[in-house]
This record gives C-alpha cells, sequence and structure tokens, in this order.
C-alpha cells in the first residue's frame, strides 16, 4: 500500500513538474491593446456583437479597428462605443438612442409556464416551474435575447436598465488634473 501511494505521489510531481514547464516554455503574450478594449466592453459575454464573447470582439477590434465594427456592442451602448472609438484614435459612428444595458422583462400574466425561456437562457436568469409564471433575476441577466423567439406566448421584452442609487458611480475624471 506504501509503494502504490509513493509510486502515485511521484508521477503526480513528475506530471506537475512537466506541466509547470510546458506552461513556461510554450506561455503566449496576449495583445495588450485587446486587453485595454475588453476591459472598456461590459463583460457580458451575450455574443450579440456577432462573435462568441467580448475577448474575440476584442481581438477583432484591436487587429481590424473598423469603424463599422465599434458599434456592435449593443449592451455596452453609445457610451461604450464611444470609449473604445475615443480609445481606436477612430470617430464615432451612429448608434440608435435606445441601445444601452437591458433585462428581459417576462409578463407574468401572459406567461403560461411552458419553460421554454427558461431552458434557452444560457446563465440561468430565469426562474420559475412548469405550468407556474417565471420571472427574471436582473442581476444575472445579460441581454443575449436568446428567451424571447422560443417563448410561444410573445411575454417576453426588453427593457433597458434604470440606473438606481445603489448602482451608480462618480465618472471617472479625466484631463490634466487627475490623479494617477
Amino acid at each position: 500500500m506504501i509503494e502504490a501511494i509513493i509510486s502515485m505521489s511521484g508521477m503526480a510531481l513528475a506530471a506537475g513538474i512537466g506541466l509547470g514547464f510546458a506552461a513556461k516554455k510554450f506561455h503566449v503574450e496576449g495583445d495588450p491593446k485587446a486587453d485595454e478594449i475588453e476591459l472598456l466592453l461590459p463583460a457580458t459575454n451575450c455574443g450579440n456583437c456577432g462573435y462568441p464573447g467580448c475577448r474575440p470582439y476584442a481581438e477583432s477590434l484591436a487587429d481590424e479597428g473598423k469603424a463599422e465594427d465599434i458599434s456592435l456592442c449593443t449592451p455596452g451602448g453609445v457610451e461604450t462605443m464611444e470609449k473604445i472609438a475615443e480609445f481606436l484614435g477612430i470617430e464615432p459612428v451612429a448608434m440608435d438612442a435606445d441601445t444601452g444595458p437591458k433585462v428581459a422583462y417576462i409578463d407574468e400574466i401572459r406567461c403560461i409556464g411552458c419553460t421554454a425561456c427558461i431552458k434557452a437562457c444560457p446563465v440561468d436568469a430565469i426562474i420559475g416551474a412548469n405550468k407556474q409564471s417565471h420571472t427574471v433575476i436582473i442581476d444575472m441577466c445579460t441581454d443575449c435575447k436568446a428567451c424571447i423567439e422560443p417563448c410561444p406566448v410573445d411575454c417576453i421584452e426588453m427593457v433597458p436598465v434604470e440606473k438606481t442609487l445603489y448602482d451608480w458611480m462618480w465618472e471617472k475624471p479625466s484631463g490634466p488634473h487627475t490623479l494617477n
């Protein structure tokens, strides 16, 4: 029994050393420009931009930086698009004024409890039971709109997120008088 423990520990140690060496040898540095752009994005990873997440979208913007691509992030809205344009040094483009952070709202009176929206939600932001009305956990909703199409009674709509006293923050100062 002791021999088995010693041999398994030795193999685990060898595997750990091998993985550590491989991590050092094959380490790939990330694109710092893509890292900065990713910080500007809302990190919802909703896929509304046509990319599988915020990181691939940021990498695309860092590589190409086309003006028509900076307006694809609908959860970030006009504010995010303007920040990306400023960072890339290009002109902002026109965007719908109603874009910005939104969450799904389920009209609980019209909801028939079919659970189609629950199955479609990638982040489990919708709660409810079969043949019961459902509701959305606002803090978890990522504005992906995946729940709208499967709803057979069209009782789901996207509504803007209202800023409240609890989520309001001071804007970061900019200019020559800012502190580092």
